[in-house]
């Protein structure tokens, strides 16, 4: 096994680090979590000369190590901790070339803790649009580093930055400046107390209200040491943070240059426009509305290819395999499962496509910043815009991005109506349900069934406001907020990027559900096969003497046997037990065990119904097809009609139907009550409207 380091990349946001990630890793890398917190940990391997790799750590974003956040805590503990094993061999410290003044701060910061810090300055290719110009020499000389200039976009520099970290132990680790000049007299008592630790260290432990593993108060024993009140620590922390920037400005002042006469007012015409008071709404609503059209229209036939692909290997698994449990597990269990999810596969691709051209433009911070006025009335920040627009990709990454809202109430709020945001895993549900019960045609050039999609989008995203105004009446907590947003530049996205990223969370989106659904559909199946008592043993004499004088085909009659033995069998007792309840819907048994069963993941509820619709189904008829020719035995007409169909497309709109959100909501918020009221109010919710509009429809 080759020597490996660890190589930490740090930044502000927007800065262009995942750029250089991806840059670094491609594809070699993963997401998880940090042990013992729900922030997200990037990782990936990147080779370096000799045989040497950098298992390179994408750290959260943050302006500083004054940690405010839970995502800025992760890095201030992984940098004060020598004995985590991802201490950083190195720091690779990512900054904007357009905005190097702000960015160098954290720099300096983290200079100050003596690890072997890399400065790199991102997006070189604005700087003879911005007329920038660096004198690299000299800003190595007087920030003690080693710099290297890239840009990701046009792939430059990217092998000085791997040669730099090869040869980390030539970085110069000392100190920007000396921090203890803020207060020689209180860091001189600081020193004499903890000999044998790092000053900088012992400063950050002491001003902060975080608990950072090893580095401890308890460990270092600081409650002993007479230290100073909140209030003039945090003067302490603004006297650093001025003496920073004072030598910050005074490298500046001779390591770069901008010619003020190349400033374009092209982002400001843009923003005027994009954030506009009216013209700003419409313009986004334009841009969903193409979005769900481009969902619809770009992936049918790929849609349509791995449908009829599925069917055709169900069919062909049974003739060559040997006749058997197995193979019928195989063919009418598994594969029928795993087909209901994978048909998703081109428009989830999609989805993720377009938010992550969104969010590489720099667009989506406007849309945050234009939002902001609407929230605000309902108790929300403008902050709340990204968890919610995170949530049309899942929930649980969603809840956790509430962490970036500094106030408890505002994070609370919007942690509890998160749910209600349209997500990946209801999409499939929306899709077979949209295309068998809305008809096909168009109005204004866009199809019935995009517009039936973006209403459900706009009645998830409706219902989370509501819902929202609501609780802020009702919980009475204080509130006291600023919302602070940073507007990054415009760009073009990068494709490598947009390709990482959509290539990640759609294989994410299938291994998570893909497992699942395997899991269930092999229960389902085993449940739909056995049975007990006269009904199902024997199911082929009783059906036989049913319709004797029928006068039907072999076909049929077979067709009549299964489905009797599905009826009666263990999962069709279960369902049955069920359908008194969801009858009022507008659902039969069937659809009520894949409702069961969807609240493991909302996107098992296909899976669920093509493994039910499957057994002891020798043609190759696609799931479509088979929700198709169900009928109702009460009312005798299509069970998947308009009124049953937008019934159902409500229900999913409305219920909670995710043991992972509960699960993640319940870690977030520290407590079992609010996962609780989520899941009795949104399942209430749900029941409700649905019943209302299928009396109504029907």
């Amino acid at each position: 096994m080759g020597r490996q380091i660890n190589v930490a990349l740090i930044g502000n946001p927007n800065t262009g680090k995942t750029s250089v990630f991806n840059a670094l890793t491609g594809l070699k890398q993963k997401v998880s979590n940090y042990p013992g917190t729900t922030v997200d940990k990037k990782e990936g391997v990147c080779k370096l000369p000799r045989g040497l790799k950098a298992h390179i750590i994408d750290l959260p974003g943050t302006y500083s190590l004054n940690a405010s956040s839970l995502d800025e805590n992760v890095v201030v503990e992984l940098l004060l901790n020598k004995t985590d094993k991802n201490y950083p061999d190195v720091a690779v410290i990512i900054t904007d070339v357009e905005n190097l003044k702000r960015n160098l701060l954290l720099f300096t910061q983290i200079k100050d803790l003596r690890i072997p810090t890399v400065l790199v300055i991102n997006m070189a290719d604005r700087m003879k649009h911005r007329g920038i110009s660096l004198n690299i020499p000299l800003l190595e000389k007087k920030l003690h580093t080693k710099i290297a200039l890239i840009s990701t976009r046009q792939k430059t520099g990217i092998d000085e930055l791997k040669d730099i970290i090869y040869n980390y132990k030539e970085v110069p680790t000392e100190p920007c400046l000396d921090t203890s000049r803020i207060d020689p007299d209180y860091f001189d008592s600081l020193r004499q107390a903890f000999p044998n630790q790092d000053l900088y260290k012992l400063w950050l432990v002491i001003s902060q209200d975080a608990n950072f593993g090893k580095m401890s108060r308890k460990t270092l024993e600081i409650e002993k040491f007479k230290t100073k009140s909140i209030s003039e620590l945090k003067r302490l922390q603004q006297k650093e943070t001025i003496k920073r920037y004072q030598f910050i400005n005074s490298v500046l002042k001779v390591g770069q240059t901008v010619d003020t006469s190349k400033a374009t007012g092209l982002r400001a015409r843009l923003d005027r426009i994009l954030t506009h008071k009216v013209w700003g709404y419409v313009i986004f609503f334009v841009i969903l509305l193409t979005i769900f059209q481009a969902i619809y229209d770009w992936a049918t036939i790929p849609m349509d290819f791995i449908d009829g692909a599925f069917a055709s290997l169900s069919h062909w698994l049974k003739e060559v395999l040997p006749s058997g449990a197995a193979t019928n597990l195989l063919a009418e269990g598994i594969v029928p499962g795993l087909g209901g999810i994978l048909i998703f596969i081109p428009q989830i691709a999609f989805l993720f496509l377009f938010i992550s051209v969104l969010e590489e433009s720099g667009y989506m911070s406007r849309v945050v910043f234009l939002m902001d006025r609407v929230m605000r009335r309902f108790g929300l920040s403008g902050k709340s815009v990204v968890p919610l627009i995170s949530g049309t990709a899942c929930a649980i990454p969603a809840v956790m991005a509430t962490r970036n809202i500094e106030n408890w109430k505002e994070r609370l709020i919007t942690i509890l109506v998160v749910p209600f945001t349209t997500c990946s895993a209801r999409l499939p549900v929306y899709l077979i349900i949209i295309a068998l019960v809305i008809p096909e045609g168009r109005f204004i050039g866009l199809s019935y069934q995009a517009l039936s999609l973006m209403l459900l989008y706009l009645i998830g995203f409706g219902s989370a406001i509501v819902s929202a105004y609501i609780l802020d009446k009702l919980l009475k907590i204080q509130r006291k907020s600023y919302f602070v947003i940073e507007m990054p530049n415009y760009k073009v996205p990068l494709l490598r990027n947009v390709a990482i990223t959509v290539v990640e969370k759609t294989k994410a989106f299938v291994y998570g559900a893909g497992k699942i659904i395997l899991a269930i559909s092999v229960i389902l199946f085993v449940l739909a096969s056995t049975g007990i008592g006269r009904q199902f043993n024997e199911a082929e004499y009783l059906v036989r003497m049913e319709v004797a004088g029928e006068n039907l085909s072999e076909e049929e009659i077979e067709t009549r046997i299964a489905s009797h033995k599905l009826e009666h069998s263990l999962i069709g007792v279960a369902g049955k037990a069920i359908e008194p309840v969801i009858q009022p819907l507008g659902y039969d048994w069937k659809i009520g065990i894949a409702i069961i069963c969807s609240f493991a993941a909302r996107e098992v509820f296909v899976g669920t119904l093509a493994t039910i619709y499957s057994v002891g189904q020798d043609d190759e008829a696609t799931i479509k097809n088979r929700m198709k020719k169900e009928i109702n035995p009460v009312s005798g007409v299509p069970l998947f009609n308009f009124a049953s169909g937008i019934s159902l497309l409500l229900f999913y709109a409305f219920a909670m139907q995710c043991m992972s959100t509960l699960a993640i909501v319940k870690r977030e918020t520290n407590s079992w009550l609010w996962p609780m009221v989520q899941l009795v109010f949104m399942t209430a919710l749900a029941y409700v409207v649905a019943l209302i509009v299928y009396q109504f429809l029907k």
